[in-house]
């Protein structure tokens, strides 16, 4: 099955404008960008055809042909990444069976997240959209409670049913719990990892559909899958001694240089 792994990346963010090119300082002392160190995430995943950048943004586009990157350049009229990378794949023609969209702010992406999606879709015919979700220790979980009561839009959290279909995906710490754990805990909440990957007639459907509601009030792309009928199959996936989070706000670069730093990442 051949597939596409496609970075969607816009320079225009109400939360943090210019993001993609935000730098990130390695373990090494070495800064490079958001997008750069996205780029290599998606490099090392084992399965993976092509790799490719979908930008709108010149500034972005000649960023990533500095460093190597395939980029494609997409509307300015794409509301979220999966149209992104919708468009994307027609741009290139088609004629990849799975399309993987790894978001360009999660570089701390382990390539077994996408490999574990990619496995996913070609052990079972009939799942059309999966994403990875994290079982969060108490160290992840009090971050997460600690961006909400400080009034930031932290990571997203994930609540499934049998056979890991997707019930909700919030931007809220769910389930509620009500109890304190400690750093190395294990809890029942799930941190939603920014990552999807995708069967063409599904990511083709979705451009033609309305914004719903539900992905208005909380800004979440893959809740117009749920919307509209479509499942989403949530694959569990193990950290494995890796910390994991997203770059969604100016605070969070201290953090992810932090965990960089903590696990000797360059």
């Amino acid at each position: 099955m051949p597939v596409l792994i496609v970075i969607p990346a816009r320079y225009a963010s109400s939360r943090y404008p210019g993001k993609p090119l935000a730098t990130l300082r390695g373990a090494d002392g070495v800064s490079r960008s958001l997008i750069e160190r996205s780029w290599a995430a998606a490099r090392q995943v084992q399965g993976a055809d092509r790799v490719v950048v979908a930008t709108d943004d010149d500034r972005i586009r000649t960023a990533c042909e500095g460093f190597g990157a395939e980029v494609v350049m997409t509307s300015v009229a794409c509301a979220n990444g999966t149209e992104r990378c919708a468009e994307a794949h027609a741009a290139l023609g088609g004629g990849y069976e799975i399309v993987v969209n790894l978001q360009g702010d999660a570089p701390l992406t382990p390539p077994w997240f996408v490999e574990a999606l990619i496995a996913a879709l070609q052990a079972d015919p009939s799942v059309e959209i999966a994403t990875p979700v994290l079982r969060c220790d108490g160290r992840a979980l009090n971050g997460l409670i600690a961006d909400r009561r400080a009034g930031r839009v932290g990571g997203t959290t994930a609540v499934f049913g049998a056979g890991g279909r997707g019930l909700y995906f919030s931007k809220e710490v769910i389930p509620y719990t009500g109890k304190d754990y400690a750093d190395e805990a294990e809890t029942p909440v799930f941190h939603h990892v920014g990552v999807y990957a995708y069967r063409p007639a599904a990511l083709a459907a979705y451009p033609s559909w309305s914004v719903g509601p539900l992905e208005q009030l909380e800004g979440l792309e893959q809740l117009r899958f749920l919307e509209n009928g479509r499942a989403v199959a949530c694959v569990e996936v193990e950290a494995r001694s890796r910390q994991f989070w997203e770059l969604n706000n100016p605070e969070d670069v201290p953090r992810i240089e932090a965990m960089m730093a903590e696990m000797g990442m360059k």
